[in-house]
């Protein structure tokens, strides 16, 4: 079975999550961003949700977990918590 790691900022707007995306682009750290701007409890330890498998998060989420880039910015992802940035920090 595959395994991922990966890290996200969760935010109500996608206009939010588009200026986080610049940010990080422009090289503020991501889990700084992470931990001044997310809503998910993982902002505690800088988005980093650990290691998962398929279907073990939302189907966007996971769509996106399993085919992008490892280290690439993903985003803005829809789910029904809101708005994520995301980055797959490993998959194997």
């Amino acid at each position: 079975m595959t395994v991922a790691s990966a890290r996200h900022i969760l935010v109500d707007t996608e206009e939010e999550c588009l200026t986080l995306k610049e940010r990080i682009d422009a090289g503020e750290d991501f889990a700084d961003v992470a931990r001044s701007h997310s809503s998910c409890p993982s902002k505690a330890q800088g988005g980093d949700l650990g290691q998962f498998g398929p279907g073990m998060m939302v189907k966007e989420f996971d769509e996106v977990v399993f085919s992008a880039d490892v280290n690439s910015l993903q985003g803005p992802v829809k789910t029904q918590f809101g708005y994520h940035l995301l980055e797959v920090t490993s998959r194997e």
